[in-house]
């Protein structure tokens, strides 16, 4: 029997943080066990805000280098690749943006949050790329689609569209796109900020105190764990409203200790902030400890990063190119012999 097929990628814009690791990286490298995973650096995406085209490609191979180094296995189960290099991606993106209601993009909480920050600078890309990210999806034809909870919403416009698409230009008995179906993992799916535990860890903070990079040195992420916002509360605990800061942490440790809630809970309980920042600061470092050592291994064989790059281009055009050519059927257009 065939295994199932995900789908999931990560914009290649500033550091990847412990928020992207075990939020979407770790749980990765555990669905590949059972799933063929096909995993892409989302650089189209990248430019729907202001962008440093000097640090873009860079940006790229470091995202790419990142995804091997925390255990992607690309010998066997998985396919990386880079969005642009399949230019199925950005052609679909633009036939499904034509059946997409205006109204169903400008409702996107995204693009109205990013749309206050940039005012009247705010690029169209920035309005369409939902559009584009139903491409990214629809293109493998994923039986699931690892989304975080603040993913749900792109996921269900992909739903959407694939409706609409279908009812305007196949039929019940042949569809032209394949429903995507949302894989959400809660347990670690949203890591908040070091500096305000309410917010989302995220790479657009403009504080680094705010999150810990994957490639953040030992004393780097001691000195942000010793810095991070805390309460003035003895002893530790989850789940407590008031304290959410104290939630945050704890689950880092949990999740980076590789413990359940209910041994940390109990070990923590007594415990001041100066007995738990020491500890979880060790645990994060030795935790990314192999990762940072396999990334700068990776990327000193910058011929092994470029390989890997073309047979998951190679792999991944195959089949994106199959689905348009489906859907360019569909819709009316002619296809070259």
């Amino acid at each position: 029997m065939a295994r199932q097929r995900i789908l999931s990628g990560i914009q290649p814009t500033g550091d990847l943080h412990l928020g992207n690791y075990l939020g979407a990286l770790r749980n990765w490298v555990d669905l590949q066990k059972d799933y063929d995973c096909f995993l892409f650096m989302a650089d189209l995406h990248a430019i729907t805000v202001p962008h440093d085209p000097t640090v873009l490609a860079e940006n790229t191979y470091k995202t790419a280098a990142i995804y091997l180094a925390a255990g992607i296995d690309v010998d066997t189960v998985s396919t990386i690749f880079v969005q642009s290099h399949v230019t199925a991606h950005s052609e679909l993106g633009w036939l499904l943006t034509c059946i997409t209601p205006l109204n169903w993009l400008q409702d996107m909480v995204q693009f109205k949050e990013k749309a206050i920050r940039q005012g009247e600078k705010v690029g169209a890309g920035l309005l369409c790329y939902p559009a584009l990210q139903a491409a990214d999806i629809l293109l493998y034809e994923p039986d699931k689609v690892p989304v975080g909870e603040d993913q749900k919403q792109h996921l269900e416009l992909t739903r959407d569209i694939t409706i609409r698409m279908n009812d305007q230009f196949g039929t019940p008995d042949d569809p032209v796109l394949k429903m995507p179906e949302p894989m959400i993992r809660k347990e670690g799916a949203r890591i908040m900020s070091l500096t305000d535990g309410s917010k989302k860890m995220s790479k657009s903070d403009p504080s680094d105190l705010s999150r810990i990079n994957l490639l953040d040195p030992p004393e780097l992420i001691q000195k942000k764990v010793k810095k991070c916002k805390t309460d003035p509360a003895r002893g530790l605990e989850f789940d407590n409203p008031d304290r959410p800061e104290c939630h945050n942490l704890l689950s880092l440790y949990m999740l980076m200790s590789n413990q359940t809630k209910k041994a940390v809970a109990e070990e923590c309980r007594e415990m001041g902030w100066g007995q738990f920042k020491p500890l979880l600061a060790e645990t994060i470092v030795e935790g990314l400890r192999p990762i940072q050592e396999k990334y700068h291994e990776i990327r000193g064989d910058e011929g092994y990063l470029e390989s890997v790059l073309q047979r998951g281009q190679e792999k991944a055009n195959a089949i994106a190119h199959q689905t348009l050519s489906k859907v360019k059927q569909a819709m009316g257009y002619t296809i070259p012999s």
